[in-house]
């Protein structure tokens, strides 16, 4: 990102499932949120960034959720739902949408971290009625085409994707 966006007030917003599998199914490794989220502020003025994560596994998760706040990210969690005759969801689709919609005029940057393409509308909305630039971080290959041909910039980690994984 060249000097003259230094200036630039971000957001970022983090669907940590959605990489998180996207890594696993990839590359069978896990992700360095810390590097993702350098990579998405790219030396610009971070405003706030959140790190929105299912509840899953008990004992495991609270190391990972402190290791994301060392990181610099406000972590918003949410319990798995387990419906009748077993099916599971957990998906932070509209808590995203609702906290970047509401964060946006404070921002000239909303950096969606997904490759869901059901945030098309969002980013959208944040470009026409607030403003703002909205780019896409995510990996490449698993992200929707839909997100990609919308956002103002999407950044493919597979391009580099040795430095967003972690090495052990």
């Amino acid at each position: 990102m060249k000097s003259q966006y230094k200036d630039q007030r971000v957001g970022v917003f983090v669907d940590i499932q959605n990489l998180y599998y996207s890594a696993k199914h990839l590359y069978k490794k896990k992700v360095n949120f810390g590097a993702v989220l350098r990579e998405a502020v790219k030396n610009r003025v971070l405003v706030r960034a959140i790190a929105y994560v299912i509840k899953a596994e008990a004992m495991k998760e609270k190391t990972f959720f402190d290791a994301l706040e060392l990181m610099g990210y406000e972590v918003k969690a949410k319990d798995l739902q387990v419906f009748y005759g077993g099916a599971k969801k957990g998906d932070w689709d509209i808590g995203i949408a609702m906290d970047a919609i509401e964060m946006a005029p404070k921002l000239d940057v909303v950096v969606i971290v997904s490759g869901d393409g059901d945030y098309k509308e969002l980013i959208q909305h944040l470009q026409r009625a607030q403003g703002c630039r909205v780019e896409a971080v995510a990996f490449g290959r698993s992200a929707s085409i839909k997100l990609k041909e919308t956002a103002d910039q999407f950044t493919d980690l597979d391009r580099t994707y040795k430095k967003f994984l972690m090495q052990r």
